[in-house]
């Protein structure tokens, strides 16, 4: 027992330390390094690895954290709303993937489902947070921002994260396995 819980903090640790250091990659690449959501990537696999705890956790520190060290993204309203958004995606990701079946496809139904997850909390406290701010949140706006602009990143990550789940699986080193 205390051997799993070492390595589910090694693990989170590790998703936490890349949700840090992803974006600076991706924002080399020009018009769409932002799109490609990269602090997504580790808090979601978090959630698979590690469970809905530890998912939960490293969704909720990275945004905010990477604020608080880099100055990005900036703490209100984009790494608040992140913080809650990257949450549901660690928390769904775990839950969802510990109560299905563990057969491939429900890989990516948990993805998929923890993304619109996610995508919804974004949206419902960006909606909360412009209500302190004299900024509207429209639904064009939660639209664009959790859908249109966001397909690059949406594509990587249904094509990145079910692959590294299942080699994962294969290699006996997910921890969340119901």
């Amino acid at each position: 027992m205390r051997s799993l819980t070492t390595r589910k903090i090694v693990y989170s640790a590790i998703c936490l330390a890349l949700a840090l250091v992803l974006p600076f990659l991706t924002g080399q690449i020009p018009q769409i390094g932002s799109m490609l959501s990269p602090m997504h990537i580790p808090v979601l696999l978090c959630g698979f690895l590690c469970g809905w705890p530890w998912g939960l956790a490293v969704g909720v520190l990275a945004p905010l954290l990477r604020s608080l060290i880099f100055s990005m993204p900036p703490l209100f309203p984009t790494a608040t709303a992140m913080a809650f958004e990257l949450a549901a995606y660690g928390a769904l990701s775990g839950l969802l993937y510990a109560k299905l079946p563990k057969k491939a496809l429900y890989v990516y139904v948990t993805l998929i489902l923890s993304m619109l997850g996610g995508r919804i909390v974004w949206g419902l406290v960006m909606f909360a947070l412009m209500g302190f701010s004299t900024t509207a949140f429209p639904f064009s706006a939660f639209i664009a921002g959790a859908f249109t602009k966001s397909i690059p990143g949406l594509i990587l990550h249904i094509v990145l994260i079910p692959v590294i789940v299942l080699a994962l699986r294969k290699a006996k080193l997910s921890l969340n396995e119901g």
